[in-house]
């Protein structure tokens, strides 16, 4: 089964990698340690021993604190081309990461950044689980444009749209899916400044992991609310202005 357009990494940009360590492994459990990769502080995150997320400080002046998502494809560069076909620019072009495989950063035709990546060997396919505690359970995307960004994303990756909420006046949440899997949903702008996506993260208590964001420094931006299917979600800022979210049962 192709592994295109399947969540497989999640990337912190932070200006203080040794605060958003601390600050990451006390709300999710996670252990960071150095990645190993010669001349940059890149910090590898686990969840138990699932390697799920990364984090590194900008690689220039001028980037914000911000979540990327990274999803798989079969080959990058024809990926690349073909998103910039569907109206996509490349803010990175394809570059080699020695031993874990290729990938580039994209902007899609409403502006929301996100990556790809054609990974080697099966080690990249840990960091999504809907199932386990710290690990990337969803993936929300914050559009002018949701219709088109559906049709954008359908051609890239084949997502499917799947059950739609009205939410009234903040207009149409649209869930999509990737073979068969709901992974994530679709909406307007709501208070986002611009197009982006948001990664959620699973917790096994939504009311515990705000207190701990809370004595930890952050601040809890939205929710916690009930979703639909009885899961509570809220979004939160780290100490450095990450905007994030979780999910989990109250």
């Amino acid at each position: 089964m192709s592994r295109q357009g399947t969540p497989v990494w999640y990337e912190l940009m932070t200006p203080d990698p040794d605060a958003a360590q601390g600050f990451y492994g006390k709300i999710l459990g996670w252990s960071v340690s150095d990645s190993g990769m010669p001349g940059m502080d890149y910090r590898i995150a686990k969840a138990g021993e699932a390697m799920v997320a990364g984090m590194m400080r900008p690689p220039t002046d001028g980037i914000a604190p911000n979540w990327t998502i990274y999803f798989a494809v079969e080959n990058c560069d024809s990926a690349v081309a073909a998103a910039q076909t569907a109206g996509a620019s490349v803010c990175m072009e394809p570059t080699d990461i020695p031993g874990v495989g290729r990938f580039a950063t994209l902007a899609d035709p409403q502006g929301a950044a996100f990556c790809i990546l054609q990974g080697v060997g099966d080690g990249d396919g840990q960091a999504f689980d809907q199932k386990k505690t710290g690990h990337g359970n969803w993936h929300e995307l914050m559009s002018s444009d949701p219709k088109a960004a559906l049709a954008f994303y359908g051609r890239l990756f084949g997502w499917k749209p799947s059950t739609a909420h009205d939410m009234g006046s903040m207009g149409i949440y649209q869930v999509f899916s990737h073979q068969g899997q709901d992974i994530g949903g679709m909406m307007g702008l709501g208070n986002a400044p611009m197009p982006c996506w948001l990664p959620y993260f699973g917790v096994n208590g939504i009311g515990a992991a705000m207190a701990r964001i809370t004595a930890n420094g952050g601040t809890t931006v939205m929710g916690p609310r009930e979703v639909p299917g009885g899961a509570f979600i809220l979004v939160a800022q780290d100490p450095q202005g990450a905007v994030f979210a979780l999910v989990g049962p109250k």
